[in-house]
């Protein structure tokens, strides 16, 4: 039965994800938000709600270190096969002051993060700290984002009337998501002998995943792959920061140093490699050697494991 809630919370969790993406901001773009503060904080905040859901969800069952492996996990597979896959279909031009503030942003996450787990357990008071960091940074997006020109209204949908339906519906798919993959992830990681960290980041953080990969897809498709990227960065700090920072504000996080160092390591070389030239292109190559980083996170859990 554990497997049946997982695959259902994980189908509800794509579809509940992309749907709010798609409402949300379309919301946004009705209420006349500008595009950079948009594409910054809404659409990031949007397809981190999968996450955002399972964190408290798991923190409120007693549960929490599988928030941590959900948020490290998701900003894996939103580097390695997110942007890796998206690589593949060619190269791609992104000047670096379009994610130099992301990039900057997600590197301070994993040093926060690394910092924070190195007593092996992220107790109240850092997940508070985390939460406030987070705040600081979302007021320097949102001021740097005004003087943006990016265009997120190709991933939103446009139609007023189905804005509200795709927000009410998405959310509404979420929350009975997060308890399913909640429920689910519980008794898998009894029965595989894994830990709910690593059930979190590499079975949980597939399906919580999926906005990003929509989003993504959307923007590559209508020219703005700039976009995507940004986007999948941005949800990349608010899993790291507001996600870890309110499920250990409700529930204190138990750290297993070893495979958590492990995906903090992989994700910073990631980052690297996401970083564009001062040529501004991101190749096929680049796309390679992210799902390689990827595969590679995988097994090193799996080993630490």
């Amino acid at each position: 039965m554990y497997l049946v809630f997982l695959i259902v919370g994980l189908v509800l969790a794509a579809v509940g994800g992309e749907r709010f993406v798609r409402g949300a901001v379309g919301l946004s773009v009705w209420l006349r938000v500008p595009a950079g503060i948009v594409g910054a904080t809404v659409a990031a905040f949007a397809t981190s709600s999968p996450e955002l859901t399972v964190g408290v969800l798991s923190a409120v069952e007693g549960q929490s270190e599988l928030a941590l492996g959900d948020a490290t996990g998701s900003n894996m597979v939103n580097l390695g096969v997110v942007l890796g896959v998206a690589l593949l279909f060619g190269s791609i031009s992104v000047h670096r002051r379009d994610v130099k503030r992301e990039v900057v942003g997600f590197v301070a996450a994993i040093a926060i993060l690394i910092v924070s787990s190195a007593d092996r357990e992220i107790v109240q008071a850092e997940g508070i700290a985390m939460v406030l960091i987070f705040v600081a940074w979302l007021v320097w997006v949102i001021q740097d984002a005004r003087k943006s020109r990016s265009d997120i209204s190709s991933v939103a949908e446009l139609r007023k009337p189905l804005i509200v339906f795709d927000v009410v519906f998405g959310v509404s798919l979420l929350i009975a998501s997060g308890r399913l993959i909640v429920m689910g992830a519980k008794d898998l990681g009894d029965v595989l002998g894994w830990s709910s960290f690593i059930i979190g980041s590499i079975v949980v953080a597939i399906g919580t995943s999926a906005p990003e990969l929509a989003t993504t897809v959307m923007a590559a498709r209508r020219g703005h792959i700039g976009v995507g990227i940004g986007t999948v960065l941005g949800s990349n700090i608010f899993n790291s920061l507001l996600i870890v920072g309110v499920a250990s504000g409700i529930q204190p996080i138990e750290v297993a140093l070893a495979p958590t160092l492990i995906a903090l390591t992989i994700a910073l070389l990631a980052t690297v490699v996401v970083f564009p030239s001062r040529k501004g292109e991101l190749t096929i190559a680049h796309g390679v050697i992210l799902i390689s980083l990827y595969a590679v996170f995988v097994l090193g859990l799996l080993v630490a494991q």
